[in-house]
């Protein structure tokens, strides 16, 4: 029976070889040649949009009433470039005092004691219904209830010497911004596992110690962005100190525009230096994020750079495929 079998397979034809030049073998469906589908209202919106934003430059590098060269002239003014240091000073000493004074109120806010847990809740509740604007001057104008700040034997003086424009500034933005910080940081603290401060107590850590190695390195990924976010508000929201008479940066265009009457053009300018420093800050809280994505995800999403390399090499490739 094996010798048929023997003999069976040695008669046997050989298969068939066929090579990719011979084109698709007989019987094989013929390769489908697929078509991309052309989306014209694609390209009518793109050139209703480029010609609408086409309209609006021109309007405004036609005007007449503007002096674009004032634009250029006050730019780098020395009392331009004071006014967007301070802006800068104050935005980042009110964010400091907001992140701070929101991770103790988060704290207190999730604490199992209900005075402090409520004292924290009214807190939140006071500078997050209110506007800015009205606590910056309830700041700037405390002197009206209180003429004199006495501390006792620690520190005794006028409310007007104590409640400067600078102080009256920070105080409004420091702490409302801890109102809103309160409640991103308390959503971090959340967002991480119970069963991981469990697992802390149970190996004997405290819940401070548990706090500090164990919840907030975690819940710093849900933290940054928004933090992020709000300190770009910041830069913007300082503008409001103007109220109290810091002389920040639109203060500081202001004041050149009254006198050069360049209301516009300096107004402009003011444009410019904020664009300026949050897209600096943006980019900052671009990697910044990126770090803290580490733990999370396993591609980190790529740098602009990377960005621009990757498309660069794709298009070299494409190119020299089609020579």
């Amino acid at each position: 029976m094996s010798d048929k079998f023997d003999k069976e397979t040695a008669g046997a034809r050989p298969a068939a070889t066929v090579s990719k030049d011979d084109g698709p073998a007989p019987g094989a469906p013929a390769a489908i040649k697929a078509i991309p589908v052309r989306h014209y209202g694609r390209w009518v919106s793109a050139v209703v949009v480029l010609g609408l934003v086409a309209l609006l430059v021109n309007a405004f590098a036609t005007a007449e009433k503007i002096q674009w060269q004032a634009v250029g002239d006050y730019v780098f003014d020395s009392t331009v470039l004071a006014g967007a240091g301070r802006t800068l000073l104050i935005s980042i000493l009110a964010m400091v005092m907001g992140v701070v004074l929101g991770v103790v109120l988060a704290v207190m806010r999730l604490s199992k004691n209900p005075v402090t847990s409520w004292v924290a809740w009214v807190y939140i509740w006071f500078f997050r219904g209110t506007p800015v604007y009205v606590q910056l001057l309830l700041w700037f104008n405390l002197a009206l209830i209180f003429p004199v700040l006495n501390l006792g034997p620690i520190y005794k003086d006028e409310m007007v010497d104590v409640m400067t424009p600078f102080m009256a500034a920070l105080l409004g933005l420091g702490l409302n911004e801890a109102a809103y910080m309160a409640e991103i940081c308390r959503a971090g603290l959340q967002s991480v596992d119970e069963g991981q401060t469990e697992a802390a107590h149970a190996l004997g850590m405290s819940h401070g110690k548990t706090l500090r190695r164990i919840v907030i390195p975690q819940a710093m990924r849900v933290i940054v962005p928004p933090t992020g976010n709000e300190f770009i508000n910041m830069l913007k929201t300082s503008s409001l100190v103007y109220a109290v008479t810091y002389n920040e940066l639109l203060r500081a265009t202001s004041t050149i525009g009254s006198t050069s009457y360049a209301v516009m053009e300096m107004l402009f300018v003011a444009c410019i230096w904020y664009l300026v420093i949050t897209s600096v800050f943006s980019v900052g809280q671009y990697y910044l994020e990126r770090r803290f994505a580490r733990g999370s995800s396993r591609n980190l999403p790529a740098t602009p750079w990377q960005k621009v390399k990757a498309n660069m090499t794709a298009f070299s490739r494409e190119r020299s495929s089609t020579v």
